[in-house]
């Protein structure tokens, strides 16, 4: 699988993900946060044909891009419906940092707990991980060993729940109801800082003892 992890925003370091079939080169663009210029340079520069844009949450550091690289691509965005007021409400997460608020889009279609995107040889399942935001999703992808987990879980720590739509209990039971019980051997790719695995989390992940 082509796997590209694009940190964007120089005040959020957001990984904006791209994931392609090597042999069809369709892609998915998982969280645009922020610099669109930079992640389309990064398409071109994988060529890479962008069938859909998937969002794990709203918060403002995952879709702040989230308008240009859709009308540059021309492509539908997949969301949670239960992150829509967040994604409304866009312009009053930007005031929390005193940033501009971003220009909105349209959210084509829904994404729920069960579903399955098909990208290439590859299926991405759609895992409802609520906590960290009010309806967060993760995508796991068996045949690539790996899971897109937003900002539900990071290397040796959890996402934070201050912000709003936040509720610690229905992150924590997420985390280990939904990626714990993945298989250990699974890298977790988180929306900010390194992967780790899920073996590596169950063990050392000093807010999951």
């Amino acid at each position: 699988m082509i796997h590209s992890v694009l940190p964007v925003g120089l005040l959020f370091q957001q990984n904006c993900t791209i994931l392609a079939d090597e042999d069809t080169r369709e892609a998915f663009l998982i969280d645009p946060g922020d610099e669109p210029g930079i992640i389309l340079a990064e398409v071109d520069r994988l060529k890479v044909n962008v069938k859909a844009i998937l969002i794990t949450h709203a918060h403002l550091d995952h879709v702040g891009a989230l308008a240009e690289t859709k009308e540059a691509l021309n492509v539908p965005a997949y969301m949670h419906p239960g992150e829509q007021f967040l994604y409304d409400t866009i312009d009053g997460q930007a005031a929390m940092f005193y940033l501009p608020a971003p220009r909105k889009t349209t959210i084509e279609h829904e994404l729920a707990e069960g579903m399955k995107l098909e990208l290439g040889k590859y299926t991405l399942h759609a895992l409802e991980t609520p906590g960290h935001s009010p309806a967060s999703i993760s995508f796991y992808i068996p045949a690539a060993n790996r899971v897109i987990a937003g900002d539900a879980l990071f290397r040796r720590s959890i996402g934070r729940t201050d912000l709003p739509g936040g509720n610690l209990e229905r992150l924590l039971k997420s985390i280990k109801t939904k990626l714990l019980t993945l298989p250990p051997e699974t890298e977790v790719y988180s929306g900010h800082g390194p992967e780790t695995t899920i073996a590596d989390e169950a063990r050392y992940n000093p807010f999951l003892k």
